[in-house]
């Protein structure tokens, strides 16, 4: 279960603060498919990024019984002086992870090389994506927060992707952003909707594609 409970978030600016998400409450249990939609600059990237650790909430509470991912192919939490192999022998301290599996793992599905090597400041934010993509799912985590802009690369790395997340991962929970309809419709089973900083929880997916097109 992964419950967020009134999560409030405000940003300083020059005359106050910037409310962009008001009370906001929802549950997921363990396998559920949650697709949060909502217009750009709604909140939503903001509230995967505080249930991912990513960002600190101003308010609220934040409980779960299984492991939760980051946001995936979020590669701001690496360390920019470090090369992505150094980066990922910190990951494999922190987790505990062999890490001579995990590099032939990450080094096949990034796809980059000789380029692991070098200082990850010096990455594209592409190749940044593919290498936090990559650790993101070499770690089973039970539930995976999926912002849609990870789909990055070609169409042979999008589809590795897609087999990687919705096909041998089918068991597990999912927390997915999108501008997609047809991508929600796909892959949830449990739409809500970011509208005026609240969240709208919808009884089917497509009630909250159809509360999206209607704002």
């Amino acid at each position: 279960m992964l419950r967020c409970t009134d999560i409030v978030k405000d940003y300083h600016v020059d005359h106050g603060t910037r409310r962009v998400l008001d009370h906001v409450s929802f549950q997921v249990e363990r396998g559920e498919k949650l697709g949060i939609l909502g217009r750009n600059g709604a909140g939503k990237s903001t509230l995967i990024k505080i249930v991912g650790g990513v960002e600190l909430a101003t308010s609220g509470r934040i409980e779960q019984n299984m492991s939760v991912s980051w946001p995936l192919a979020f590669g701001g939490a690496f360390q920019g002086s470090l090369s992505g192999l150094d980066n990922l022998r910190f990951i494999c301290r922190i987790y505990n992870l062999d890490y001579k599996k995990t590099r032939q793992y990450v080094d096949d599905f990034s796809e980059l090389g000789r380029q692991l090597m070098d200082p990850v400041k010096t990455y594209s934010s592409g190749m940044r994506a593919r290498l936090a993509f990559a650790l993101s799912v070499v770690i089973e985590f039970d539930c995976y927060l999926i912002d849609e802009v990870i789909m990055v690369g070609d169409a042979r790395f999008y589809e590795r992707c897609r087999d990687e997340l919705f096909v041998k991962r089918a068991d597990r929970a999912l927390v997915i952003v999108s501008h997609d309809m047809n991508f929600i419709k796909e892959i949830c089973d449990r739409s809500a909707v970011i509208h005026n900083r609240k969240m709208i929880e919808c009884s089917s997916v497509q009630e909250g594609i159809d509360l999206y097109h209607s704002l």
